[in-house]
């Protein structure tokens, strides 16, 4: 599972792959070169971070 989420709702994605997995999730900053094309998952806000299993 991969959840890309922005700084207002990475609260939500780590609540929410918590409850999904459940497993501690991995949390990433999204690397410059794909911030313009990734979005947040829960929005249309750029992407900053990625929350994944592996």
């Amino acid at each position: 599972m991969k959840i890309y989420s922005c700084e207002t709702h990475i609260g939500h994605a780590l609540d929410m792959f918590v409850a999904t997995e459940k497993e501690v999730p991995i949390m990433e900053k999204v690397e410059e070169e794909e911030k313009l094309s990734t979005k947040c998952s829960y929005c249309d806000e750029q992407a900053t971070y990625i929350v994944a299993n592996k």
